[in-house]
């Protein structure tokens, strides 16, 4: 069974990305094993801190060594993804040894990415994060999936999946094992 590591891009506790990502769990039930990335304790990037490795970082490294693919679950801020992504990455980006030519934890990392948000359904935040995780070296599937949240989910904190957007999450999980396999 493949392993699948979630990365939730808004550290809020109802996120709507999260409630997404719930959603996608039950689907890939029996089918991978997920686990959720806790990095809200990274610092921020910064070389004066690099080595010796920061122990949040060295966790997060493993985690992102030990998966087979990394699934982000992603809102829109801004026209772009949140500060939070950005440093994860970026940590991931940097090499694992002072020698600034060795390994990084993303080079080659499968990453399937999903987000919910407004009516631009994440757009200007899915194709930049895309480019950027190119750009470090990460394999990014082309299926990706953008969703508008429902109307309510902004007062009631609920999000609630069209049979449209279910069907969109299903093929995309087809898709995600079909690449794992």
């Amino acid at each position: 069974m493949k392993n699948v590591l979630f990365v939730i891009g808004s550290l809020r506790k109802q996120s709507f990305n999260r409630q997404v990502s719930e959603y996608v769990r039950g689907l890939l039930e029996n089918k991978a094993k997920v686990t959720e990335l806790d990095y809200a304790d990274l610092p921020l990037v910064n070389q004066d801190i690099e080595f010796p490795t920061p122990d949040a970082l060295a966790r997060v490294r493993r985690e992102v060594l030990d998966t087979d693919a990394i699934w982000v679950f992603t809102p829109e801020y801004n026209f772009s993804y949140p500060a939070a992504v950005k440093n994860l990455f970026d940590w991931l980006s940097r090499p694992m040894t002072e020698d600034r030519f060795s390994a990084t934890a993303i080079k080659d990392k499968k990453v399937i990415v999903t987000g919910i948000g407004g009516g631009n359904q994440t757009k200007g935040c899915r194709e930049k994060l895309t480019a950027l995780l190119e750009f470090i070296g990460a394999k990014v599937m082309e299926n990706q999936v953008g969703l508008s949240v429902n109307v309510e989910a902004w007062t009631s904190n609920e999000v609630v999946l069209t049979d449209e957007q279910k069907a969109q999450l299903e093929q995309q999980v087809r898709d995600a094992l079909e690449m794992l396999a």
